[in-house]
């Protein structure tokens, strides 16, 4: 499966973009929001350990559905589906779907230790990233990459330096996850 490259802040859009030192709202609205990233898992349960019990993450739709093997090309025409959408603080945007193949079940691809070209990384900003990167060491399958740290990021269009605290960490099935908190 190809993957995106992604980078989800999972704090609502709007307000990021009138809050963000260095960055403006637009003058008028863009064509495009990202509504959600879905993230094919091998187990359910785990990935809901992190996305809802961890990361704090709302259950807003869970069902079994019929794939037609076409538009998501995975699985055979017919096979069935649990997907569940997660979301954040916005109703539109920063959402995560976890979808899980329970008849047919999908073969697992190997767990990566490394990017790559095609690789995925969530970054979400939070209100506890010690306390978050913590809890997630207890998931089972999540590896981590690298325990909470300050980052420091020049200024957008020369406004303040940018500082983080963060921690980074492959989930359940393989997608790295960059968990952030903007220090003031």
């Amino acid at each position: 499966m190809k993957h995106l490259i992604i980078a989800l802040g999972l704090m609502a859009a709007a307000a990021t973009a009138q809050t963000a030192p260095g960055v403006d709202k637009p003058k008028e609205r863009l064509p495009t929001d990202v509504r959600r990233a879905t993230i094919i898992v091998r187990d359910m349960e785990a990935s809901l350990k992190l996305y809802r019990d961890v990361v704090g993450m709302q259950v807003n739709y869970d069902t079994v559905v019929e794939t037609s093997g076409v538009a998501l090309p995975a699985g055979p025409p017919g096979a069935k589906a649990r997907l569940v959408l997660l979301n954040s603080n916005d109703p539109w945007v920063g959402w995560i779907g976890l979808m899980q193949w329970v008849k047919p079940t999908l073969k697992a691809k190997p767990y990566p230790k490394r990017m790559g070209p095609g690789g995925v990384v969530l970054v979400m900003n939070t209100d506890d990233v010690e306390g978050r990167c913590k809890a997630a060491k207890a998931v089972p399958g999540v590896h981590f990459t690298s325990e909470p740290r300050l980052q420091i990021y020049p200024g957008r269009n020369g406004g303040p330096e940018i500082r983080v605290m963060g921690c980074n960490f492959f989930d359940p099935d393989g997608v790295l996850v960059e968990m952030n908190q903007i220090l003031k």
